[in-house]
């Protein structure tokens, strides 16, 4: 039976990632992965054996970045053919009959516009690799992970007019479920649809929960493939770390489902381990072609722009958070990640609500978990304004070393001093998975270029005048499975010279009293990280999908079931408690607000006053 026609009695189980399996088996992340067709094709044809044993009934050919194009950054343009072609024999070796073989094509890694400024074909390109895969003999075309519609056309239309093999058309999209530009995803899989797609879906980007959420608001009646990431990923000595757990996995496997899904699978951080749990969930499951219809979204409000009258000067500087606990004062920071939007003015309340409760500063992540937020300098310098004491994170994720010192630069000229440098989270990880991370230097290596500007220099030894005057921190996990791994590398980021320390959140006495006792040596202030939960399904969310945090059993037990209301009411008592354990050992506490809900932190700054 061919795989459309399972499609409607049946609920198919995909493969999982290769490139983050490979790395976990000692591959280096700069190898070019497809070449391992050719000079490892044990290795590959393993990793397809092992996904198959795992029940995966449909697998990819190891050929995502198989184009011309890519291929040249490695010297191997010359080799489309060979490779594309020995991905789907190794893939046809291992299944046999026993599943079918997708050809997998990702996108072109450049821009259309850059694409055609560069006189470079792009469907010559597609067609190239595409004609190589059937070639090898694939059964159908997965062209996966893309962010741009225009692109995908191009590419659906070479494949439509190479063969009539199926075609599946997944997209990389942002959580709201629309495409880069912002067209909304049931428009463009109608639109593909009409031009051939056989089957719609979702790749990458996104761990299973949020996956769960777009497809949530998809009719049932689509021909839909959803492949999730295992969460959101750790770097850690020099590899993509997943935390997520097979068990959980599949059972949000079976709520896409329950959703729609028909083709469902793994993508970056899966293992055959959560493939074959993810296998015994689908099962027994036939798939739902209908559901209760998604109530429209209301239409965007339209901006209009009033006139302001101009913001005052900013008032004489206040003493640094150092200053303040050389004082004898408890002090309380407080995270409130940028908007994804213009609209500022609830932030802006937020920051000054949470400031007039008692925090001592706003902390403002910069494109946590690489998805785009407004630049948190201009929020920054706009909180600096209103008399609102900013702390600023650096990520040298998105900036060379050129640009991390021009913005260290920037911020001292502003008067901004408080900063936390990070190494930050990988581009391909976040809503922009075709961005580039530079990672020209991490943490520890900036921390060391802020000490030489508070000596008056920059990382070249030139002069810049005049010292700066940053009081740099460095974030610490409590949870991390080797404790003293983090405690070592948290001495290094001391001695490059972090003078303060912001930790991951913590949901227990015991954790937080450890986290006390390992860090009483080090003489500096330690702020742990106390996150009031929303719901239940946000703790199950947190602990399986988002990388250093670990929610104890008895803390999401409490938590079950827990929501609305009532599941905000226990998370905000669960974090008092927190904050009781934690001022028992610190006079420092780092309050985490949970997607703007800025009352809940509020709250909890208040209650950490009423203690003082």
């Amino acid at each position: 039976m061919d795989i459309l026609s399972q499609l409607q009695t049946h609920v198919l189980t995909g493969d999982g990632a290769t490139g983050t399996l490979l790395m976990e088996r000692s591959v280096s992340r700069e190898r070019c992965f497809e070449e391992l067709n050719l000079v490892k094709p044990d290795l590959i044809r393993s990793v397809h054996q092992e996904y198959l044993a795992a029940g995966a009934q449909l697998l990819e050919t190891n050929s995502f970045g198989a184009n011309r194009h890519l291929l040249a950054r490695h010297g191997l343009e010359a080799q489309v053919e060979s490779i594309n072609k020995a991905a789907a024999l190794l893939a046809r070796e291992a299944a046999g009959a026993s599943a079918w073989i997708a050809g997998s094509v990702g996108p072109l890694g450049l821009s259309l516009d850059r694409l055609n400024q560069d006189g470079i074909d792009a469907e010559a390109l597609f067609a190239e690799q595409i004609s190589a895969l059937l070639e090898g003999g694939v059964d159908l075309l997965f062209l996966e992970t893309f962010a741009a519609f225009s692109e995908m056309q191009i590419a659906l239309r070479v494949a439509k007019h190479l063969s009539q093999r199926p075609v599946i058309c997944s997209f990389a999209s942002t959580p709201e479920g629309t495409l880069a530009g912002g067209m909304p995803l049931l428009e463009a899989f109608r639109a593909l649809q009409s031009e051939g797609a056989d089957i719609v879906g979702l790749n990458c980007g996104h761990g299973p929960q949020a996956m769960l959420r777009i497809v949530s608001a998809l009719p049932a009646d689509l021909p839909l493939a959803v492949f999730a990431n295992a969460g959101y990923p750790r770097f850690s000595e020099g590899r993509f770390q997943y935390d997520t757990t097979p068990e959980y996995f599949a059972r949000i496997g079976l709520e896409l489902a329950r959703q729609g899904a028909k083709l469902i699978g793994g993508c970056c951080g899966t293992a055959p381990t959560h493939i074959a749990a993810l296998a015994e969930a689908l099962a027994p499951l036939r798939p739902v072609h209908e559901k209760a219809p998604v109530a429209a979204q209301r239409p965007l409000p339209q901006i209009s722009i009033s006139p302001r009258e101009p913001l005052p000067s900013p008032p004489p500087e206040a003493p640094s958070l150092l200053e303040k606990l050389a004082a004898g004062k408890t002090v309380i920071v407080t995270e409130l990640d940028t908007p994804k939007t213009l609209d500022l003015e609830t932030y802006y309340e937020g920051a000054r609500a949470l400031t007039d409760a008692g925090s001592d500063a706003i902390t403002l992540a910069d494109n946590s978990l690489a998805i785009l937020r407004v630049s948190n300098l201009a929020v920054g310098a706009a909180l600096h304004q209103r008399g609102i004491t900013p702390l600023l994170h650096i990520a040298c994720r998105d900036k060379n070393l050129l640009g991390l010192q021009s913005e260290l630069l920037g911020l001292a000229a502003l008067g901004m001093h408080h900063i936390l440098p990070l190494t930050g989270d990988p581009a391909k990880v976040g809503d922009h998975p075709g961005a580039t991370s530079v990672y020209d230097v991490t943490s520890i290596e900036l921390l060391k270029i802020v000490q030489q500007m508070n000596q008056g220099v920059n990382a070249n030894g030139k002069s810049i005048k005049q010292p700066t005057r940053f009081c740099a921190g460095c974030t610490f996990n409590p949870n991390a499975r080797n404790l003293d791994a983090q405690l070592s590398r948290l001495e290094r980021k001391l001695a490059a010279g972090a003078t303060y320390v912001l930790t991951q959140p913590v949901f227990d006495s015991a954790r937080m009293r450890l986290l006390a006792e390992c860090t009483a040596r080090f003489g500096v202030p330690i702020f742990p990280g106390i996150w009031p939960l929303l719901n239940g399904r946000q703790a199950e969310f947190l602990h399986n999908e988002v990388p250093g945090i670990l929610i104890p059993d008895e803390v999401r037990e409490r938590m079950r079931g827990a929501e609305g209301p009532e599941g905000q009411a226990l998370g905000i008592q669960i974090a008092k408690e927190m904050c009781e354990e934690a001022v028992q050992h610190f006079r420092s506490i780092y309050l985490i607000t949970p997607f703007l809900r800025y009352e809940t932190t509020v709250e909890l700054a208040q209650f950490i006053r009423s203690m003082a």
